[in-house]
């Protein structure tokens, strides 16, 4: 697409909304962050607020903070907002080890998808997305009118229009749901309880601390049998801060040990095969998935995975480099 001005794409997404939209109705998949909420309000722009519904895809792993969120700008931007749940969807593909992808393309679009019925999806999809990169902005019902702009542009349209993105505190570039901070397995409610009593517990006092962190999360790893949980905060807060989150995560009952991750960090993952043999597929699991979420920088000692109910990945064990 041709180099023009903010206020210029903005004229020509709301035009191509109207376009691909017709006589049908919007549905957006709508999480709160940024891109979602950019969507949301140049379709209201678009189509008007009675052709444009928010849909939030809830799961038993989402944070309170998101459903504050939600329910805040839907009521603020004066845009019917309703919640669809897809917990045991999530829960079916965590069985087999972590797997966002498999997450956003199933239970987070297509229950979304199941509501519209014959209406169309609009999704937050930028493109520094996989969707954006691939160039696909329609296909089987699911729209991207963002796909083809940067993610700083899409923050450069949100400040043109006046958006301020609430945080939940756990990322100061992209936030997701809970469960993306189980590193193994979830073959029972012991290892769900434990990501999500501790990230819960973790934003509470994030919160209430009124500091503003680039990194704030629990990684919960280890063998199937125990739950290690990995503390990431950046900056790190005084150590007082440090001893009390360390005693309250630590008296979570499914958790076995916590650690403060204050130091680079070894941590020895189990792959299926499929993953094992791609080096692509490793990378962007080091650099994609993991790095970003890290306090301090990782490196990955890979084995690969015995254990043919694993479909993708799982940290089973760490060490802090001197």
């Amino acid at each position: 697409m041709k180099n023009i001005s903010l206020s210029g794409d903005i004229d020509f997404i709301i035009d191509d909304i109207k376009n691909t939209v017709g006589d049908k109705k919007l549905y957006v998949a709508f999480s709160g962050g940024l891109d979602s909420s950019v969507v949301a309000i140049l379709s209201k722009m678009a189509l008007g607020s009675e052709k444009v519904e928010l849909v939030t895809t809830k799961f038993d792993f989402t944070y309170p903070q998101t459903i504050e969120i939600v329910r805040k700008f839907s009521s603020d931007a004066r845009l019917k907002h309703v919640f669809v749940d897809g917990s045991q969807w999530q829960r079916q593909i965590w069985k087999s080890g972590p797997a966002c992808n498999a997450c956003t393309r199933g239970p987070k679009l297509q229950s979304v998808k199941s509501y519209a019925k014959d209406g169309i999806v609009a999704t937050g999809a930028e493109f520094e997305d996989t969707w954006g990169q691939q160039g696909i902005k329609i296909n089987d019902g699911i729209y991207s009118p963002i796909s083809h702009l940067s993610r700083s542009q899409v923050q450069e349209i949100a400040d043109l229009l006046g958006l301020k993105i609430e945080k939940i505190g756990e990322n100061s570039r992209r936030e997701g749901c809970i469960l993306k901070h189980l590193l193994k397995m979830m073959t029972s409610e012991f290892h769900g309880k434990a990501v999500y009593e501790s990230n819960v517990q973790l934003m509470n006092i994030v919160k209430s601390s009124l500091t503003n962190f680039s990194v704030a999360n629990v990684k919960i790893i280890g063998p199937l049998s125990k739950n290690f949980a990995l503390v990431n905060l950046q900056p790190l807060p005084s150590p007082e801060l440090l001893t009390e989150i360390k005693n309250i995560i630590g008296a979570i009952p499914q958790i076995e040990k916590t650690e403060i991750v204050n130091k680079s960090i070894r941590l020895k993952i189990i792959a299926n095969p499929g993953i094992y043999n791609d080096e692509k597929a490793r990378y962007w699991i080091e650099n994609g998935r993991l790095k970003s979420d890290f306090a301090f920088p990782i490196c990955l000692e890979w084995e690969i995975s015995k254990n043919n109910r694993l479909n993708t990945f799982q940290i089973v064990d760490y060490e802090f480099i001197p």
